[in-house]
């Protein structure tokens, strides 16, 4: 299966933390329909190199988004690697990872979301 990318930086024009979840669940709605299988978001890490408040909620989010089946999974941009087994597992879903630029770079300004 070749699957379908979709890449979305949510972080460019320094949204608040509420607008930022807002276009996440935009974007993964509608990238479900799309038919994209993947969705590369780019929310920054913060600007103060601690940790960014959008990072954070957002992985919430995420977990509150898998734990109500809304998406499958999420791969925190620190973990995307050939080693990591969600990793591996998207690659099945979406082969276009394979070839990702932050692919075993540890970025952890990127989340990439398994719909």
């Amino acid at each position: 299966m070749s699957g379908k990318l979709r890449e979305v930086d949510i972080k460019s024009d320094k949204p608040t933390v509420d607008d930022a979840i807002r276009r996440m669940t935009y974007n993964i709605k509608n990238g479900k329909a799309l038919g994209a299988d993947v969705v590369k978001f780019i929310h920054g890490y913060g600007a103060s190199g601690k940790g960014g408040a959008i990072r954070v909620e957002a992985r919430k989010y995420l977990d509150r988004q898998v734990a109500s089946r809304q998406i499958s999974y999420y791969i925190k941009g620190e973990d995307f690697s050939i080693f990591d087994d969600n990793t591996r597992k998207a690659f099945t879903v979406c082969d276009e990872l394979r070839r990702d630029s932050d692919l075993e770079r540890h970025n952890n300004g990127i989340t990439i979301v398994v719909l």
